[in-house]
């Protein structure tokens, strides 16, 4: 006999926000007080929601990722203290070399720095992914490869870059974890 699940009854565990900035964006500094006036929209409309530890978090990572006129981003906020839970954020951006640039980053609060985070961002590059990583990515060092296909540069501790061939291009994953 096949079980059937049902949502019903069910508490959500999270609710969707899509953010989009259609005016430019002031990606600054990690926030130091309560004041949110500096922060990027996106960062702005999580603080009002209950996502204060992280708010100068998410405007610095997404500041540098591109989060600017014309990028949009969904994040799934937490049900019940959200500000004492991961806050997993997808975001599409535009990349002056590549194009659109997809982002999956999560934000983590804790007692360290107030807030960690670790990102991917994907991208697809009309071409091989020897020459991404010689052009794109040349200052950072080829470790080698995972198995057979995937390349890996590193970046140093925190950062790694991973080189897949996809049809006639490349995917680009960047990793990064923020302290």
């Amino acid at each position: 006999m096949e079980q059937q699940s049902s949502r019903a009854g069910r508490s959500p565990l999270c609710v969707l926000m899509i953010i989009g900035l259609l005016g430019g964006a002031s990606p600054g500094q990690t926030q130091q007080s309560g004041d949110t006036s500096s922060l990027n929209a996106l960062a702005r409309q999580m603080a009002e929601r209950g996502i204060r530890r992280c708010a100068g978090r998410v405007d610095q990572v997404t500041g540098f990722l591109g989060f600017g006129t014309g990028a949009k981003a969904l994040v799934m906020l937490p049900s019940g203290e959200p500000d004492r839970r991961l806050i997993p954020l997808s975001m599409e951006a535009a990349d002056e070399q590549v194009g659109t640039t997809y982002i999956s980053a999560t934000f983590a609060p804790n007692q360290a720095n107030g807030c960690g985070a670790t990102y991917d961002a994907v991208a697809y590059w009309p071409r091989d992914c020897e020459r991404v990583g010689r052009e794109a990515f040349a200052e950072l060092e080829p470790m080698g490869r995972l198995r057979e296909s995937v390349a890996v540069l590193d970046g140093g501790k925190h950062m790694k870059v991973y080189l897949m061939p996809a049809g006639q291009g490349c995917v680009s994953i960047k990793k990064e974890v923020i302290q």
